[in-house]
């Protein structure tokens, strides 16, 4: 059946016009941006479809591939790229309130950004949040990526990094795939050796965090660990 006749107080938009998206559930919203579905099924059928092709988890589909998204029967290449133009809308605003936000020496103030940006990329990602001498956002950059497992990080290129962006502080972050966000022995040496890398330069390490799916990303700082 198609949404068109449903009952109006069952259909996505109508609900959300009446109640707001967070009364929608996931397939809900994703429905009204695919809009309609296709012959024997509604875009709320099309969108349960697209989440369990992605286990039920947004993160894992806010990372997909165009390709992988258009493998869903049913959604092909102009949806997925309509998907696709919404998730970097959200990746955008989020780095300009960021950006005008007042400063970020609190870890709270960017879990929520790192763990959209990094909590299901499928190899390790090493980012830097580098920061002026108000704590302002001058630029998040990806300065490395490795494997699944592990990435090489080279403190000389970090701190090439920091003078070309006038930078004062920094926070570090980078993504565990497994899905552990405890340290390693060897995070924690490499935290201590770029933070005296950086430190030549007078730029300050005011964090450093490790992403891992769903799981709350840990923060070096909160645990003594900088």
């Amino acid at each position: 059946m198609a949404i068109t006749d449903w009952p109006e107080g069952e259909r996505p938009r109508e609900r959300l016009l009446a109640h707001g998206p967070a009364a929608l559930s996931d397939a809900e919203l994703l429905a009204i941006y695919l809009r309609v579905g296709v012959r024997g099924k509604s875009a709320v059928d099309l969108a349960r479809d697209l989440l369990h092709r992605f286990d039920g988890r947004l993160g894992q589909l806010v990372e997909a591939s165009l390709d992988e998204m258009a493998s869903v029967s049913g959604i092909g290449l102009a949806k997925a790229a309509q998907l696709k133009a919404s998730f970097e809308l959200a990746r955008r605003a989020l780095s300009q309130e960021m950006a005008t936000r007042d400063n970020f020496t609190s870890p709270g103030k960017v879990r929520d950004w790192l763990r959209l940006k990094l909590a299901h990329r499928p190899q390790e990602v090493f980012m830097a949040l580098w920061l002026d001498a108000q704590n302002h956002l001058l630029k998040a950059e990806e300065l490395f990526t490795g494997s699944l497992t592990q990435t090489s990080v080279y403190p000389r290129e970090v701190v090439k990094s920091a003078l070309s962006h006038n930078a004062a502080a920094v926070i570090l972050a980078h993504n565990h795939p497994s899905g552990l966000a405890e340290p390693s022995r060897a995070d924690e040496m490499l935290t201590h050796s770029l933070k005296e890398a950086l430190a030549l330069v007078d730029v300050k390490v005011l964090d450093h965090f490790i992403v891992a799916g769903t799981a709350t990303p840990l923060s070096f700082a909160e645990r003594g660990l900088l």
